[in-house]
């Protein structure tokens, strides 16, 4: 029999806590929901979905914004079938596809808006339900039935079902487990030394698994409360972190940097009452970690993870263990390794693609045998990450193998040059990546963001690249841009910025 001390499954990870104790804060609304309102809310949603007809495995798209009802909705949905969470800022046509390619049964909208996602749900038959939050935080499904109770999940039932973010080519389906999503939990709990005292800001959208498991399931099982403001908000951000008491708080890099620039160099009154700021889903330069540890005046800590992996799969640990600037850390819960082309693993110090073991990783992504037999190598699983280990055990990242630049056969990760440009007191963001040359096959170039009110131009950065850079990485054309295309979760879109740039 499983204990409520070691939960198998996303229903008894909420069981934990006691009844009273504060889970969830709505700040913009004032609102406080206790554990045993979350577990009656979430209980409640997960019947009316089995009165709807929601069966073990059935998939439930949910598309909406950050708050209390994307949260219960979330676990809800976990509890009575499969959950599917949308970005609630995709387009019609986005919604068509995810919705088809997930076979959702029923649509979970806000009662209000989402004009296009319940078109797209009405042209494939799919039912459209509002999830409504009464002012007291009651959330509850508008018009469903009564009667019916939804049964327990298992540890082998597929909690969550999202799709890979973005490399080329079709996304693919990653069916994430209670038990998974549990390990991936519970490590990040115990990494951190989360704590029932413990504060935890939600800045991350709450359709991936940074947002859900890092910021909120870590933070429940832990006792903890999530504070959840609608939206991320630079201006008002300090003053929520001091209103609530946050002690912790995770985003990614571009987050990071809004914070910062809007700091000015000034430590923000609420910062003082942080334990730590954990970076995640995007390089953090470590340029930028030591401006934030002394803007901010408390450790931060960059951590690895991957929806294969149900989030975390490394991080650097709290004081007093060494965080190391450009390490993602050891292992969390895992075993990492470094694996060459051919399936052999590489000693310390050597660079190759980083593959993982442990129990939050998935077995396989869902109907897709050639993508599992490229990803899966002896019981490992490989990232498409590149980099390398060091004698401490520590994770450096150097790339991503499909945004490797070939230049005349020396393979060139993209992440160097970027730390290097980001090193320019005038760039706010860089992303470098490889363009077509009748020589060397590809040659390197940039694009910059400059910081407001910089005028440097591309002469100048060329030059500061020269001392700094070996000639055959050093970028040979430079383009300032306004903006660098990311994902959803902060990852730098390198194809869409060569495409639209250099029409490689």
């Amino acid at each position: 029999m499983i204990s409520m001390s070691d939960p198998q499954t996303l229903l008894q990870l909420i069981q934990v806590a006691p009844a009273e104790a504060a889970a969830i804060v709505l700040p913009e609304a004032g609102i406080r929901v206790t554990y045993n309102s979350l577990r009656e809310h979430v209980t409640a949603v997960a019947d009316s979905l089995a009165a709807l007809g929601i069966a073990r495995g059935d998939r439930i798209a949910t598309y909406l914004p950050n708050g209390l009802p994307a949260i219960v909705g979330f676990l809800a949905a976990s509890v009575a079938g499969t959950a599917a969470p949308l970005n609630p800022g995709y387009r019609e046509d986005e919604v068509a596809f995810y919705l088809e390619d997930t076979s959702a049964k029923v649509l979970l909208c806000p009662p209000d808006g989402a004009a296009g996602a319940r078109k797209a749900a009405a042209a494939r038959g799919v039912p459209v339900f509002s999830l409504e939050m009464d002012s007291a935080g009651a959330v509850r499904i508008a018009g469903a039935p009564n009667g019916k109770m939804a049964s327990a999940p298992s540890p082998d039932d597929v909690a969550l079902v999202l799709h890979t973010s973005g490399s080329t080519g079709r996304p693919k389906r990653v069916p994430i487990l209670h038990r998974n999503m549990a390990a991936s939990t519970h490590n990040i709990m115990a990494h951190y030394q989360l704590s029932p005292a413990d504060v935890s800001l939600c800045a991350m959208p709450l359709f991936h698994v940074h947002g859900l498991v890092a910021s909120t399931l870590s933070t429940l099982l832990s006792g903890g409360t999530v504070v959840v403001p609608g939206k991320f908000n630079p201006l008002s951000f300090w003053r929520t972190v001091r209103d609530t008491g946050t002690t912790w708080y995770s985003a990614v890099p571009t987050i990071h940097n809004l914070l910062l620039t809007r700091a000015g160099g000034e430590r923000p009154a609420g910062a003082e009452g942080l334990r730590f700021i954990r970076s995640c889903s995007a390089s953090l330069p470590p340029e930028m970690m030591e401006r934030m540890e002394r803007v901010f005046g408390v450790p931060v800590l960059e951590a690895y993870g991957m929806t294969e992996a149900s989030h975390q799969m490394a991080s650097n640990p709290v004081p007093p263990g060494e965080r190391k600037p450009g390490s993602v850390g050891p292992g969390t819960g895992m075993r990492i390794g470094i694996m060459d082309e051919p399936g052999a693993l590489l000693p310390t110090g050597q660079r190759g693609e980083v593959v993982i073991q442990g129990p939050s990783v998935v077995s396989g992504y869902e109907n897709n045998p050639e993508a599992n037999a490229k990803s899966y190598t002896n019981g490992w699983f490989r990232t498409g990450d590149q980099g390398f280990l060091d004698g401490d055990g520590y994770l450096t990242l150097t790339g991503r193998l499909k945004e490797l630049i070939n230049r005349g056969g020396e393979k060139i990760g993209p992440r160097e040059i970027d730390e290097v440009l980001l090193s320019h007191p005038a760039v706010a963001e860089a992303a470098a990546f490889g363009v077509p040359h009748p020589t060397w096959g590809e040659e390197v170039a940039a694009a910059v963001v400059l910081k407001p009110g910089e005028s440097t131009g591309e002469s100048a950065i060329l030059a500061y690249c020269k001392d700094r850079l070996a000639e055959f990485k050093r970028p040979k054309k430079i383009y300032i841009v306004r903006a660098i295309p990311r994902t959803s979760t902060g990852k730098i879109q390198r194809g869409a910025v060569a495409k639209a740039l250099a029409g490689a």
